[in-house]
């Protein structure tokens, strides 16, 4: 499901890959957004909860207080944000949730679980784009205790449910250099109450499939070898997650959320700075982050692609 190029964030800001706490504060706070895509996407998560909800919901108990947080903020955000579209109101201690796009509602009583059929988190991320998730902040850390994640860039909920920061992020290569992964942490420990960061991360994937989590890894894993000089262009899309941390201030834990973009290579080289700033990237990639970043396989046809497309642009670099 590629984005419109318009709407898609592109990520490089300069021209060599390096890892970088490349957050910015987002005024006023917003946690979700909308695209052209809404729609489209919504039915696939639906679709993809149905058929495997134990893999795309997860959470342990101590996370309710921080759902009903988060489902509250989200929903008021859509209707404070998108009017046309969403409505929230409350009276007492029930409120009402219209979505007019798809012409349904919530209802519910705070904190009362027996006024719903899912859990809170469940039910907001019915209504978004993006992957949820929460971090709870712990005296000795973060640690991820509840997600929707219907659109994973091969990871697992169901294996990462109750880690901690550091321990999620151990497969990134060079993470734990110069302690990168202990600042990060302890830079969204810093983030206030109401306040919200964004930053981009960036990987390459074949077609426009958004689910790809690990466990179907044997289904979409194998379509990198089928790239060739021909369809390079059309198969190989840059992925690109726009991640938001927010600071919930009653439970003062983390709202994660993930909205995934997709670009085919197609698209991209129309635009001749995107084009030079990702050839630039690529070819100064160390080979763990090829690896990582899910280019290996493919790396040589796709710099072929890029080279021979930036000579025909009369691109000089």
């Amino acid at each position: 499901m590629s984005v419109k190029a318009e709407q898609f964030p592109f990520p490089f800001t300069e021209d060599r890959y390096a890892y970088s706490n490349n957050s910015s504060l987002q005024k006023p706070a917003r946690s979700v957004t909308m695209t052209d895509r809404y729609l489209e996407e919504i039915q696939l998560k639906r679709e993809l909860l149905q058929a495997n909800h134990q893999r795309c919901f997860r959470s342990l108990p101590l996370s309710l207080e921080s759902q009903w947080e988060a489902m509250r903020r989200i929903f008021n955000e859509l209707a404070e944000n998108e009017p046309e579209h969403f409505s929230f109101e409350k009276r007492g201690n029930e409120y009402r949730f219209q979505n007019l796009l798809l012409g349904e509602e919530e209802r519910f009583k705070y904190r009362d679980l027996s006024s719903i059929e899912r859990q809170p988190l469940d039910i907001a991320g019915r209504h978004v784009q993006e992957d949820l998730i929460i971090m709870g902040d712990r005296h000795d850390g973060l640690f991820l205790e509840a997600g929707q994640l219907c659109f994973p860039s091969n990871w697992s909920l169901t294996f990462v449910l109750g880690m901690d920061f550091k321990s999620i992020h151990t497969p990134v290569p060079g993470i734990t250099h110069k302690d990168f992964i202990g600042k990060v942490e302890r830079f969204i420990s810093r983030i206030r109450q109401n306040e919200a960061w964004e930053r981009k991360n960036w990987s390459m994937t074949i077609s426009n499939k958004l689910d790809t989590p690990l466990e179907t890894y044997a289904n979409w894993g194998k379509l990198r070898l089928q790239v060739t000089d021909e369809n390079v262009g059309e198969l190989v899309h840059l992925r690109v997650e726009v991640q938001r941390l927010l600071r919930l201030p009653l439970t003062n834990d983390i709202l994660f959320t993930i909205h995934t973009y997709l670009l085919s290579l197609n698209d991209l080289i129309r635009n001749d700075l995107w084009l030079k700033r990702l050839y630039t990237t690529i070819q100064f990639l160390s080979d763990d982050i090829a690896e990582y970043k899910g280019i290996a396989l493919y790396k040589n046809e796709l710099m072929q692609f890029l080279e021979k497309t930036l000579s025909e642009k009369g691109i000089s670099l």
